[in-house]
């Protein structure tokens, strides 16, 4: 049977989202997520068919192609089901729920996530990707749907229970072990868990798949930086530098691939996520801090420039991810033949092969056969000076050369069709970008940086947060917000405070925590639902605590809240801080290194931490001071300044600055550790001097 996507229209036309306008063709009758698909299941005793994917997933296209755009398929599906489709990007509330789901199911998960349940959206049978035709070990939807079929017409009651079974088994969370505590040996059991699993020769975690997984970077920095153990910071630098180098950067347009599908880090899954972009850009900054290596700060400019230039809408918004497929081929967009580059260079392509890698066989497979295409994932296999003594260049004419020949296959590959592009405007991952924006901004005296974050601020403050101050979570649709887009948020807004000590982004902090503890605290166990009290009720009301490719929400929130309670001493801060750390425990203790930006907290929380007070008449009379600290790796120092146009406000967001004046008319700093404080200074060298002396 061939594939029709000429089909006409089904009720996915109607939405905004680009995943389901993807669909919209389909001749499978998509519903989105709503009553009325619901109703329709009840009212003719169907199953619901829920697909869940996202508008880059390589598989999820394989998928539709194979499947959902298939008149066969489609018939089957149309007579047996009620189908849904769902953007996992645009409702990660349901999505979190189903792969949950699937994982107990058969052990594993991934997109497209397949699930199918009864009318009243309890699941009793999930996978991820089914082929259109069965295959060894691996049912096609032109079987798996007339089973399904069969099971529901026949062995109903079956299926009811097992669905209830299954739904209780997802809803019976675990109780708190309120003995365990937290501490030192918790960082330490993490270490050792990720040097165990490292990967000496390549760097990352484990074989293959690899993926970045920036937070366990930042968690080894860290570490190294409060024990002095320079095997974390040796396989942070291992690993950066590893992956500056394999095709999992993208060396002509740059920017991260997802993730790479060997353990060299050179093939990757080619979808580029605007969170990876976010992290890494954040990681790559901490560790050129700690190091002085300039090419971890150069690729900081890379990432960034790639974000401001490809997914940054005119309005001030960050859009979603680039697809890994183009023209329908996974990856065609940055392949290049031997051929192609050696009639394009010219005199240069001699220079460009040693740079970048280029052969004859290629080193790109078909995934399906597993032979050489012929196409070269451009990469560099040598280190910078090793590709030095290559060609005989000196670092400067290197650098010129590379990119001269950079920009000839940059202009040559734009005439191509580009990947799509998905233009959502997520509110979690807006934040996380402004962060590294207003991070990278901060630390590189970019100014440039700092007004794209400022202005991604305004963006979300206008058009992702309701009249109510309540977040949207996607820009294209009204979907109530979510834990992910208050935390991540505010970490931006605490970002770009500390970078531009406008007193009005850590009032907006302040304003969301009171939004979060009033409609996602859970105030029976601590910690924060996913959910908030104003979101549609599920068949269960999750909290996520995992730091999976994304750190959680109630890891962030926990950095948020400790770094709200170092600058205003507020002690209720204190008591939520305690809460969280106490209902992570018992997960924590099984396998701290599943953890990482949670443990990042703690470390902040239970080790010293410096808060430093500036009393000056202007900003700009302690420009110089705010210099030396910014030259150090500083992830505990807290910083507050106070001049008589915020004094009002900030005594009453931190009322201990109340009795901190300036000496002499003179600008002055109140160092504070540990619950204590040093005596003012308001020489100036004597500052310098006392600010250069601090390491936390």
């Amino acid at each position: 049977m061939k594939k029709n996507i000429n089909q006409k229209l089904n009720k996915l036309i109607n939405e905004k989202n680009p995943y389901l306008l993807q669909h919209a063709h389909n001749p499978v009758n998509w519903y989105p997520w709503c009553e009325e698909a619901f109703d329709k299941a009840k009212n003719e005793d169907k199953p619901i068919f829920l697909s869940i994917g996202y508008s880059t997933c390589h598989w999820c296209h394989v998928m539709a192609h194979e499947s959902f755009e298939d008149e066969e398929v489609a018939k089957l599906m149309n007579e047996a089901f009620i189908n849904i489709k769902v953007d996992r990007e645009e409702r990660p509330d349901i999505d979190s729920i189903y792969m949950q789901v699937c994982q107990m199911m058969t052990g594993s998960g991934g997109w497209p996530l397949t699930v199918i349940m009864t009318p009243d959206k309890k699941p009793f049978f999930a996978g991820t990707y089914f082929p259109k035709e069965s295959v060894v070990n691996r049912i096609g939807m032109l079987e798996l749907v007339p089973k399904i079929k069969e099971l529901w017409n026949n062995r109903k009651e079956d299926i009811l229970i097992s669905s209830e079974d299954l739904t209780e088994r997802i809803r019976d969370v675990r109780k708190l072990n309120s003995e365990t505590e937290l501490n030192q040996s918790a960082l330490d059991r993490a270490y050792e868990q990720l040097k165990s699993n490292f990967d000496e020769i390549y760097g990352g975690f484990g074989n293959s798949p690899k993926f970045p997984i920036p937070h366990n970077l930042s968690f080894l920095m860290r570490y190294n930086k409060i024990c002095k153990n320079d095997i974390a910071l040796g396989m942070v630098i291992k690993t950066l530098s590893e992956m500056r180098k394999g095709g999992i950067y993208d060396h002509i347009g740059f920017g991260f691939h997802r993730y790479s599908t060997d353990r060299l880090w050179l093939v990757p899954h080619f979808e580029k996520m605007l969170y990876d972009q976010a992290l890494l850009s954040m990681s790559y900054i901490e560790c050129w801090l700690l190091t002085g290596n300039e090419d971890f700060k150069q690729i900081v400019f890379e990432i960034l420039n790639y974000v401001s230039r490809v997914l940054y809408s005119e309005d001030g918004g960050f859009y979603c991810a680039e697809d890994a497929d183009s023209e329908g081929i996974e990856g065609k967009f940055y392949l290049w033949k031997s051929d192609e580059l050696k009639k394009l260079l010219g005199n240069d392509f001699q220079i460009g092969k040693t740079i970048y890698s280029i052969n004859e066989e290629g080193d790109f497979h078909n995934e399906k056969t597993g032979k050489a295409t012929g196409d070269n994932i451009l990469h560099r296999s040598s280190a910078f000076d090793e590709i030095a003594k290559r060609t005989g260049l000196k670092n400067d004419e290197l650098n010129d050369k590379i990119e001269e020949i950079r920009s000839i296959i940059f202009n040559e590959r734009e005439q191509r069709i580009h990947p799509f592009k998905d233009t959502k405007i997520l509110a979690d991952w807006n934040g996380l970008m402004m962060a590294a924006f207003a991070f990278a901004g901060k630390i590189l005296n970019e100014e440039k940086f700092i007004e794209i974050a400022k202005r991604n601020q305004k963006f979300i403050s206008q058009n992702l947060i309701d009249e109510q101050g309540f977040f949207i979570h996607s820009f294209q649709s009204s979907i109530v917000g979510n834990l992910d887009d208050y935390a991540f948020y505010s970490w931006g807004l605490l970002e770009l405070y500390n970078t531009t000590f406008d007193i009005l982004y850590l009032k907006e902090v302040i304003r969301i925590q009171e939004i979060l503890k009033t409609n996602f605290w859970d105030k029976d166990s601590g910690a924060y639902f996913f959910t908030s009290s104003l979101s549609e009720d599920l068949i269960i009301r999750k909290k996520e605590i995992y730091d999976g490719a994304i750190p959680s929400g109630n890891s962030v929130q926990l950095t948020n809240l400790i770094k709200l309670f170092k600058l205003t001493g507020n002690v209720e801060y204190q008591s939520d801080i305690d809460k969280i750390i106490k209902y992570y425990s018992m997960y924590v203790t099984e396998y701290p290194s599943a953890y990482t930006q949670f443990l990042i907290g703690l470390s902040n929380y239970i080790n010293t931490s410096i808060e430093i007070v500036f009393v000056a008449n202007k900003l700009k009379d302690i420009n110089d001071y705010i210099t030396v600290l910014r030259k150090k790796y500083n992830s505990n120092i807290h910083i507050i300044i106070k001049t008589p146009n915020n004094q009002c406000e900030l005594e009453k967001i931190a009322p201990f600055t109340s009795e901190m004046y300036m000496i002499d008319g003179k600008a002055t700093v109140y160092i504070c550790s540990n619950f204590s404080c040093e005596y003012p200074i308001s020489d100036g060298d004597e500052i310098k001097k006392r600010l250069s002396d601090i390491e936390v």
